[in-house]
């Protein structure tokens, strides 16, 4: 099934929905059934470092929620201002 979506939309940009036949719709949406369920742990073991120089906060929470579920686990900051980047250091520091 994915890789017959993946052929219906290769190349196309789509905008909106009314950009879609109801079949796009139904196999777009079978799609996503698959989908559904326990996922399994892809990245146990894994560490994910979160590193926002810049306010983002949906951002921030979904790459590290993402990275959670698949079983990893995530350090990190909030704010640039709470680290040592405030006083001047690098990333390679």
């Amino acid at each position: 099934m994915g890789d017959s979506v993946a052929t219906a939309f290769a190349g196309r940009d789509v905008i909106s929905t009314r950009d879609l036949t109801k079949e796009e719709i139904l196999s777009l949406l079978d799609l996503a059934a698959e989908f559904e369920g326990p996922v399994p742990p892809l990245l146990q073991g894994r560490v994910m470092a979160s590193l926002f120089f810049e306010p983002s906060t949906r951002t921030r929470l979904s790459f590290e929620s993402a990275m959670l579920r698949l079983g990893g686990r995530v350090l990190g900051f909030a704010e640039a201002g709470v680290s040592s980047a405030a006083k001047g250091e690098t990333l390679a520091d």
